[in-house]
């Protein structure tokens, strides 16, 4: 469902390749169960690691359930298991019906296309609103062994309701596909502004600190802990107001558990992470802190390393000391965040909302998205951004019928 920390072989920040929202935006929805964006969309961060995940023996996924008797294996075509059966491994976490078709929706672009499938752009005929529609195929979720963490996926998006975290709008199967709708977040995401401007201004790295410490505090006070918390998996509304995404890695931990799986983006995983736990949700905070450190300075506190090992030493010989270039009260908000100890490190949303950098801002999640972000939304502009380039209709060219006809592609 995520990413692991086991490969990289990149070095420095890894810009974008090109400037389409559309496209570079869903790079989080994109990393979920492994699917990957192609070459000519954009570039991943020379840190984005593959679907697969370091296990610890201490925390194990659920084994997949068998396959009803007589059923070939996952690698063979989808038809040719029962038709009951595919379907039934599905649920309840996705009921199984047709897709809407043209009558419910118009499909107006791929957005980009994923080792499992597209993620569509679509409109619903009835409300005029957009929405993204994340397309897996059944049997290659079987065949990698990932059918407990694309539920758990869908039943966290279901738990949690937030205005600064991405909502899942509905989710369904059918014969031989998954479909998850999502919001559409028409901005793109939080890394290609960060890598086109070099670095934001303070004013407006207090706001996107305040709406992600909304988001993270009210995840955890669900019981929820993202562990995938960077830059790539921040979209932008059409008003440049942010929504957390990606809950591919994310798991269900309450108050006093403990997690030990190595998993998440490399630079952005605390120590007590790197290390193989145990650890809980001020993991997340440690990852808030890198992510606004590198908004305000530019630059990521520690260089990248191509593995979890080595990064973890880097994490430790290093002292993470401030800019001169930030102010105090920034400087005192990041030094807290990134704190080695996490048990000295401020990891409660109360603590974080005291901060004198937050002298004057407001908490209150109507207020905060008032006023657009001027910046975001001037920056998308000059940069032409918002048309999406599209995989046309040769993204679908091997796709069943349960889709194709829905698409009139056939």
């Amino acid at each position: 469902m995520g990413a692991d920390a086991s490969h990289s072989n990149n070095t420095g920040k890894g810009l974008l390749a090109d400037n389409n929202p559309s496209g570079s935006g869903w790079r989080g929805l994109l990393s979920s169960l492994g699917n990957s964006l192609p070459t000519g969309l954009c570039q991943f961060g020379p840190f984005r690691f593959t679907g697969r995940k370091i296990k610890d023996e201490l925390e194990q996924s659920p084994e997949l359930p068998p396959p009803p008797p007589g059923s070939p294996s996952p690698d063979k075509d989808a038809l040719e298991w029962p038709r009951t059966g595919f379907i039934s491994l599905f649920l309840p976490e996705f009921p199984h019906r047709s897709f809407p078709g043209k009558q419910r929706f118009q499909i107006l672009d791929c957005i980009a296309k994923g080792s499992y499938g597209p993620v569509l752009k679509v409109e619903d005929r009835g409300t005029e609103k957009t929405y993204a529609v994340k397309v897996l195929l059944k049997s290659e979720i079987l065949k990698q062994g990932v059918l407990e963490q694309s539920k758990e996926e869908v039943i966290i998006q279901r738990q949690v309701r937030h205005p600064f975290l991405h909502g899942l709008q509905d989710c369904w199967q059918t014969l031989r596909h998954l479909f998850i709708m999502c919001e559409y977040c028409s901005t793109g995401d939080l890394h290609t502004y960060w890598s086109t401007l070099g670095q934001f201004e303070e004013d407006a790295v207090q706001v996107f600190a305040a709406e992600l410490g909304l988001a993270v505090g009210f995840l955890h006070g669900v019981g929820i802990i993202h562990r995938d918390i960077k830059m790539e998996n921040v979209l932008l509304n059409d008003q440049g107001h942010l929504r957390l995404a990606d809950f591919g890695l994310s798991r269900r931990l309450e108050r006093g558990g403990k997690a030990y799986t190595i998993c998440g983006t490399v630079q952005y995983m605390a120590p007590e992470v790197l290390s193989g736990g145990p650890y809980n949700h001020t993991a997340d905070w440690w990852s808030l802190g890198i992510l606004l450190f590198s908004l305000a300075a530019g630059k990521f506190p520690v260089a990248a390393e191509p593995d979890h090992s080595s990064m973890l030493r880097m994490v430790r010989r290093s002292k993470y000391d401030m800019p001169s270039t930030l102010s105090p009260q920034l400087s005192l908000l990041l030094s807290e965040l990134l704190c080695k100890n996490p048990v000295q490190r401020l990891h409660h949303l109360d603590h974080f909302k005291k901060q004198p950098f937050f002298r004057g801002t407001t908490f209150d999640t109507h207020l905060l998205q008032k006023n657009p972000m001027g910046l975001i939304l001037e920056l998308k502009k000059q940069q032409g951004q918002g048309q999406g380039q599209g995989q046309g209709q040769d993204s679908f060219q091997n796709f069943d019928c349960d889709l194709t006809e829905a698409l009139n592609l056939k």
